[in-house]
């Protein structure tokens, strides 16, 4: 006679997570208790409790989770030259990591007093800022500087600000793409003329 498979630690962990990720956004995470994630999965605390010991520590996996593709993004971004190609597969690639990724956003950005003091803020603000550091060159002109964050900016709240208006969900990121695609092309006869030498 089989015994029925118990469920694998990296498995619950994971429901964990999808049910919390829920309700977070649903509810907001600071109204959101480790007793209510409990309840949601039909667990007890002590359950819950064993596998993630506070709500911040099962918002630092997710972030880890949902923001690999982002860091991956990065690390790729760096090893690049500082083009216009470059910047055009960074937004290209930064849109699709978002469409993973935007529930931790959504929660940063409904509860940012609230994050503002954890440490998965601080790390969410760096990889905003890293991937903005990989669109921006220093030694362009100012005009060209706004339209580059624009471009990221556009692409960041549209994955957070989209799921308002009707539409496919694909259909609006493409959309939200092209807009911030275009805004990037504008800068490419911006670049500071070079250097005139006497001869």
């Amino acid at each position: 006679m089989g015994s029925t498979p118990q469920p694998r630690k990296s498995d619950t962990r994971e429901r964990i997570q999808r049910t919390a990720l829920g309700l977070f956004v649903s509810r907001g995470y600071e109204k959101t208790s480790l007793r209510e994630i409990a309840e949601e999965l039909g667990v007890t605390k002590a359950a819950l409790y064993y596998h993630f010991k506070t709500k911040e520590d099962i918002l630092g996996a997710l972030s880890d989770q949902l923001g690999r593709p982002v860091d991956e993004l990065i690390a790729w971004g760096r090893e690049q030259p500082a083009t216009l190609a470059t910047k055009r597969e960074l937004l290209r690639r930064y849109s699709a990591a978002l469409r993973e990724a935007a529930p931790i956003y959504h929660i940063l950005q409904e509860n940012q007093a609230t994050l503002r003091e954890l440490a998965i803020g601080e790390t969410l603000r760096k990889r905003v800022t890293a991937v903005s550091g990989l669109l921006h060159d220093g030694e362009a002109p100012l005009d060209t500087r706004v339209r580059l964050s624009s471009a990221l900016l556009a692409v960041h709240f549209g994955a957070l600000t989209m799921d308002a208006l009707p539409g496919d969900r694909e259909d609006k990121r493409e959309a939200v793409l092209r807009v911030a695609l275009e805004i990037l092309d504008s800068t490419a006869h911006e670049a500071p003329a070079p250097a005139v030498t006497a001869g």
